[in-house]
């Protein structure tokens, strides 16, 4: 209760320096909510997000530049928790996999219509000499 109380009073305590909630929230656009469904920290309200907007706003206040709380970030998190990872090769097919099935799909796509062949119907002689007669 009283962790509670203190958590609460520290973050009063920062709301009141507006630049410095500037840089949270800025760098909070950048982090991706590890909990979330594509939501960076400062759209998401899940516990997780707040803990780690709470941790940035920590960190920038114990004079730590943005850098150093993202490196922090991706030291404890990975790459993930970047909005934008970097392209790099284990982050190579997030970058390179939707154009790459957007490609095979039209590929697949255009095979399918090319063989796609509707047979001309095959009349017999009486039905071509009912056909003729009915266009009399």
């Amino acid at each position: 209760m009283a962790r509670l109380l203190l958590l609460a009073w520290i973050s009063c305590a920062f709301a009141q320096d507006p630049a410095l909630e500037r840089r949270v929230v800025n760098l909070a656009h950048e982090l991706r909510c590890l909990v979330c469904q594509n939501q960076t920290l400062a759209d998401s309200n899940a516990p997780l997000a707040v803990d780690l907007r709470d941790q940035i706003r920590e960190q920038l206040a114990a004079g730590k530049s943005e850098r150093d709380v993202v490196d922090f970030m991706v030291a404890r998190y990975g790459d993930f928790v970047l909005y934008r990872p970097p392209l790099k090769a284990s982050t190579v097919l997030l970058w390179v996999g939707p154009f790459a099935f957007l490609i095979v799909g039209f590929y697949l796509l255009a095979r399918f219509l090319r063989r796609r062949h509707i047979p001309e119907p095959q009349l017999s002689d009486a039905e071509r000499a009912r056909a003729a007669k009915l266009l009399e």
